[in-house]
């Protein structure tokens, strides 16, 4: 990825410090008696939550999906909570068309697909670096309806968690302007995406603009809640995808429960560094889990890194692949980066 000279700056999610508790955490001294419904153990008291409803224990980790941290304000259990069955979205290309503002076209996605084949084979005869690795678009899966059904899967997980799809930064009112993005902020400088390589990310968002998606698709699992698997093979180097969300400064969300915020700038001066939050605003990043990086298995899970550019004065946040993936595969990555503040330990 980089010659000997450059720096590469990997981070975790946030550098927040860990959000308040303000849910009800079990006190030994009031509920020495209180146990876990899931497991019927009364340990690990700093973990088991009482339901605000039926005041039933839970552990965080006996949560199905598991709960990272504790959450902040009220807090209600599965049974009380009444979520509803998991509506997937329907498989109709022109809701899908719609619901990702792709861009229609008169010429046949088979032709784009194939103009796109030929772009990235005429870049690939040009003769590679020995001293820098260049970045790879992806490849979509050649089969239109496949890609409708990854796009539904997406859609499915966005419309479950109250997330509107955004595939580019955001900068709300009341939050960080665009101006306040500014790579050279970086306390000790940021990796400078050269030009070959931003024109490949370009490429990247271009083909999704036109329907011509990574094949990725988002699932739910009982433990993890929504995860993300490789629909194809991909190789080793190819852009996942960009993180984005609403750019808001690290000040304002340090006792934020949100366990999806991205460290965007880590400014030398604490009031300029930002965080992205994709609670609001969104794409595919957001239900791509985390390894356990307590453990050597959950080490070995990890196949993405997380590496912030500089790309036009601006630091962008990339997920990029860093082994060879096979179909069917998870997608995970270190949340936490050099930093080990956000807790993993309880991550499958």
């Amino acid at each position: 990825m980089a010659s000997p000279t450059t720096k590469m700056v990997l981070r975790r999610r946030t550098q927040a410090p860990k959000p308040l508790a303000e849910a009800p955490i079990i006190d030994d001294e009031d509920y020495g008696d209180a146990y876990c419904e899931r497991c019927g153990s009364g340990d690990y008291a700093a973990e088991l939550l009482l339901c605000d409803k039926c005041d039933r224990g839970f552990h965080l980790f006996c949560l199905r999906p598991i709960l990272v941290s504790v959450p902040k304000g009220s807090w209600l259990c599965p049974c009380c909570s009444n979520h509803k069955k998991l509506r997937s979205f329907p498989l109709v290309q022109t809701k899908i068309v719609d619901f990702f503002r792709i861009q229609r076209s008169t010429v046949p996605t088979k032709k784009l697909s194939q103009d796109s084949q030929k772009k990235r084979k005429r870049s690939s005869t040009l003769v590679v670096s020995k001293k820098r690795r260049k970045l790879l678009p992806f490849n979509p899966s050649e089969d239109p309806t496949r890609r409708l059904e990854q796009m539904a899967s997406l859609a499915t997980a966005l419309m479950a968690t109250g997330t509107e799809f955004n595939n580019e930064l955001t900068y709300m009112p009341g939050m960080a302007p665009r101006s306040a993005n500014r790579a050279a902020l970086e306390q000790g400088g940021m990796q400078v995406l050269s030009k070959e390589d931003t024109e490949t990310l370009n490429s990247c968002k271009s083909m999704m603009e036109r329907g011509e998606w990574p094949p990725l698709m988002v699932v739910f699992d009982s433990q993890e809640g929504f995860t993300v698997e490789a629909d194809r093979f991909i190789k080793d180097l190819t852009i996942i995808t960009e993180y984005v969300g609403d750019v808001d400064y690290l000040k304002n969300r340090e006792n934020d429960d949100g366990d999806s915020m991205m460290t965007l700038i880590s400014a030398a001066d604490p009031s300029q560094s930002l965080v992205i939050c994709p609670d609001k605003h969104g794409n595919i990043a957001r239900f791509i889990n985390g390894i356990n990086n307590h453990t050597p298995d959950g080490k070995k899970k990890q196949n993405l890194k997380c590496v912030r550019f500089d790309v036009n004065g601006e630091c962008r946040v990339l997920l990029i692949a860093n082994r060879d993936i096979p179909k069917g595969e998870r997608l995970y990555y270190d949340y936490n980066g050099y930093e080990h503040e956000y807790p993993t330990e309880h991550f499958v």
